[in-house]
């Protein structure tokens, strides 16, 4: 077999670019020569995190639709337009094997062009409500890697598998020793110590994503400050760059028992020394949280394509994975959850045992062997749309 060589399009959000820089690092542990090319969106987060993770990326022009009135919009057609003669150009330039879609605006022009050329597509598809890109371009995928039951209703179902959301190699890292008692306890006081918190306390850990969530932040804020007297709960509380003035400010900020920060590198050791974890429910953050059997109390973000994070969240708490409060309840019930899960260590425990079912820790190690099967059958042979190996001379796949 010639050397691999795959494109990769996933980013806008750190729920696209983990999954696809994963499945890249899983691949290149099976095939260390493989070639793989990142495609993103220009001016996006995509292009400073992958050359971080070591990997090439070319950056198209599309961006996406505003949801309010804006005069951006009417650019649209032609960045779609200007943005598929890039991706054509792309594709002729690398020849891949293989085109790989995780999501965001730059996976549907590569997509679509890589279809236009006869070049073998596969999509991973993170929530339990699928993307309109992924749905409009699945017929002609040749795989549909999913994480969720019941994505036949939106593939077809010969074409899924289902392989869990990829997660970055350092939380499944935590994940291992977590399930070791003397390795979770070491990891305890070492996250603790690179955190600056104790590691005997029960602690509450608030993420809103990288940019924050700001009715998350106003529950916090809003917290009584009976919260501020606990000896035996500590906060670790990620409110976003851009909050974080307005965070500082409140007087929860100065508990002695609250650490305040704008971003937490380091969410692997936040996650190992977490108990309780406040959050949204994007895929990403799911999957971390079932791998590594942490109890949350999901707050979905109302802001987002066809509601998709209740989506997620339901397919969790239809486990009872999870607890969720849906944003407007947020500000008045948040305390009282946490008062019960806090008080409660058989409730506790329990969240977090479902949870761990629904973990996939090999995921992309699956989808990467799958991968490179499903390029080693143009040495046998074709495959059809179903993704059957076909024998013939005609070394495209259909």
């Amino acid at each position: 077999m010639n050397k691999l060589r795959i494109i990769i399009s996933g980013g806008g959000t750190g729920g696209h670019i983990f999954p696809a820089i994963a499945i890249a690092d899983a691949i290149r542990s099976q095939e260390p020569a493989a070639e793989i090319l990142f495609v993103g969106a220009q001016g996006r987060m995509e292009m400073d995190r992958v050359p971080q993770a070591g990997y090439p990326i070319e950056g198209l022009t599309i961006s996406g639709l505003q949801r309010k009135f804006s005069w951006q919009n009417l650019l649209l057609p032609f960045k779609l337009l200007g943005s598929l003669l890039q991706a054509g150009r792309i594709l002729t330039n690398f020849q891949p094997q293989l085109v790989i879609g995780t999501g965001g605006y730059a996976s549907g022009p590569i997509l679509a062009a890589a279809v236009a050329k006869g070049i073998p597509i596969a999509i991973q598809e993170q929530n339990a409500f699928a993307g309109l890109t992924n749905r409009l371009v699945a017929g002609r995928a040749s795989r549909v890697y999913v994480a969720w039951e019941g994505m036949e209703k939106y593939f077809p179902a010969a074409k899924i598998r289902m392989t869990g959301n990829p997660v970055r190699q350092d939380i499944v890292q935590v994940a291992e020793a977590l399930g070791d008692p003397l390795q979770a306890d070491a990891l305890r006081q070492k996250a603790a110590a690179a955190l600056g918190l104790f590691p005997d306390k029960k602690t509450i850990l608030v993420a809103g994503g990288s940019l924050g969530a700001r009715t998350i932040n106003e529950a916090v804020m809003g917290l009584g400050s009976q919260w501020a007297a606990r000896q035996d709960v500590q906060w670790l509380w990620q409110c976003g760059k851009l909050h974080y003035n307005a965070c500082a400010a409140a007087d929860c900020a100065r508990w002695p028992n609250m650490r305040l920060q704008p971003f937490i590198d380091r969410m692997d050791m936040a996650y190992a020394l977490a108990d309780l974890v406040v959050c949204r429910a994007g895929a990403l953050t799911l999957a971390e949280l079932a791998l590594l059997g942490k109890a949350a109390i999901l707050v979905p973000s109302p802001n987002v394509a066809e509601d998709h994070q209740t989506r997620n969240a339901l397919a969790m708490t239809s486990h009872a994975a999870a607890r969720m409060l849906r944003d407007e309840e947020v500000g008045t019930q948040l305390g009282e959850q946490l008062s019960e899960l806090l008080s409660d260590g058989e409730a506790r425990n329990a969240i977090a045992a479902a949870a761990r079912t629904l973990g996939f820790p090999a995921a992309a190690r699956e989808i990467a062997a799958d991968i490179i099967a499903l390029i080693q059958s143009r040495d046998r042979g074709s495959l059809d749309r179903s993704g059957v190996t076909t024998h013939t001379t005609d070394k495209r796949w259909n």
